[in-house]
């Protein structure tokens, strides 16, 4: 098709103007990707990822002294920067950072563990090693990616960023990278409780355990983890004089045991919220529709739950868990030969105990359900219970502040961790801690701990902005009035 000379000038107008109207939008989005604070994010980020620091063959000393190192390169007094190994193992190093504020308050702790569980490469797909960083169509993949070096390599960049940036916060900021938080004999934060607390105490902290949670791209929560439930196994172990196999009894070790499994398997614990799961449900209700919805305002409004609508909440296990105790049988072991009536009969049965429930009462309530005196119920290993951390304006008000100003009409939810963190040791020194990270994930597809463990890149980008906006909240003067 033929154009006049004034129509391809026009064009060529136009063009002129669109290109020149884009380059500024252009140019700042390519400054925001290079902006140094997050190219110094990735350097962290993937040294950290690629220093293997699993339980059987890791170092987190390694781990530890690299990021020291950096530290210490941004201008950081060596006093200020400690590497301590835990006397047990050599490799199960810790690193305790400080940031010096003007003191006018307590500090601030910013604790993240840097042990990682055991990963393999020949598990995981074609082209993608656990302990090397790849970036692949919008995501990290390798082992820690969420779990939970993203949290750690934030904490450093941003200090190095603070420092550099001359902040000079109320309280002191300490970072703490810790070792064998995913298992393993050398916990770093109970060992540095109980040695060197003068080095971590502080007036609250920031954990992992909580983060956001987002649905085919569309953002659901801001999750902040207030307290999570006790880990407690029992063995349950019933002895008998056994016999030939030839000549069998009803009287066998394991017939009782399975039939007093199978009775707690019929059991259920009884329907008990406490703070952080009634205010979950009730925040959680307005982002739900239909009858989950409403079953998540018959539970959380009343006093005495609404029976059937726990019930229908309890066919997910997620919810489950939050309105409940849990104990189901995890292990299994009988008998010394295959021609030989046992002599003995064992399970292992993990609990998760609700923080307002105790183990005691646990052992009690299996006791009644098992219902036959001959099956011995012991603790494994002795409770360790941490009390909630309150949702105080203090620390609710800024998160819920920061979390409108990034991500608008996206609610924060208070969560309860039905797992386990590291949290639980300052909870039970009386520091209140929360799983808060501004690090969005996929609640459909968590791979954490399992094949493939990614992280989005958007996620790490927007958690270190979220994380740095409420360090930056939590130390200043705006929240010294309020109570925590």
């Amino acid at each position: 098709m033929k154009r006049t000379k004034k129509t391809l000038l026009a064009v060529l107008a136009v063009s002129l103007l669109a290109g020149l109207l884009a380059a500024p939008r252009a140019a700042s989005s390519q400054a925001a990707k290079s902006a140094p604070h997050q190219q110094m994010l990735r350097e962290i980020y993937k040294e950290l990822i690629e220093i293997n620091t699993t339980d059987s063959v890791g170092d987190n000393t390694k781990a530890a002294e690299a990021m020291a190192a950096r530290l210490r390169g941004a201008g950081f007094a060596a006093e200020d920067v400690r590497v301590l190994v835990h006397p047990g193992n050599a490799r199960k190093g810790n690193l305790v950072a400080r940031l010096r504020g003007t003191g006018a308050r307590k500090p601030l702790a910013l604790l993240a563990h840097i042990d990682v569980v055991e990963a393999r490469k020949e598990d995981w797909s074609d082209g993608l090693d656990p302990f090397k960083l790849t970036e692949r169509e919008g995501y990290f993949y390798g082992r820690g990616t969420s779990d939970d070096k993203a949290m750690a390599a934030i904490f450093v960049a941003n200090l190095i960023r603070f420092k550099r940036e001359g902040f000079k916060p109320e309280r002191d900021l300490i970072v703490i990278l810790t070792a064998d938080e995913e298992g393993g004999d050398f916990n770093g934060v109970e060992w540095l409780l109980k040695n060197h607390r003068q080095l971590v105490d502080a007036e609250l902290g920031i954990n992992e355990g909580g983060g956001g949670r987002h649905r085919k791209g569309v953002k659901l929560f801001n999750g902040v983890q207030a307290s999570e439930k006790v880990y407690q196994s029992f063995m349950l172990e019933v002895k008998n004089k056994g016999g030939h196999s030839s000549l069998p009894v009803r009287d066998n070790a394991i017939y009782r045991l399975a039939a007093g499994i199978d009775r707690l398997a019929k059991f259920d614990f009884p329907i008990n919220l406490n703070e952080v799961t009634r205010t979950y449900f009730t925040r959680t209700a307005a982002i739900e529709t239909g009858q989950t919805a409403a079953d998540m305002k018959a539970v959380a409004g009343s006093a005495t739950p609404d029976a059937a609508a726990a019930e229908r909440l309890a066919t997910s296990a997620y919810n489950n868990a939050l309105m409940r105790t849990t104990c189901t049988p995890t292990r299994l072991d009988a008998g010394h030969a295959d021609n030989a009536l046992p002599q003995t009969a064992r399970a292992t049965v993990n609990c998760r105990i609700l923080p307002q429930e105790n183990a005691a009462e646990v052992l009690s309530t299996l006791t009644r359900v098992l219902a036959d005196d001959q099956i011995k119920i012991t603790y494994i290993k002795e409770p360790k219970p941490s009390p909630p951390s309150p949702l105080t304006p203090a620390v609710m008000g800024p998160i819920e502040g920061i979390t409108r100003e990034m991500w608008p009409k996206v609610p924060v939810i208070p969560i309860m961790g039905t797992g386990a963190t590291d949290s639980l040791y300052f909870r039970q020194a009386g520091i209140p801690f929360y799983g808060v990270s501004g690090i969005f994930s996929d609640i459909d597809d968590n791979r954490a701990h399992g094949r493939d463990e990614r992280l989005a890149t958007k996620s790490l980008d927007e958690g270190q902005e979220f994380l740095y906006r409420l360090v930056k909240a939590l130390s200043s003067h705006e929240t010294g009035r309020l109570k925590l």
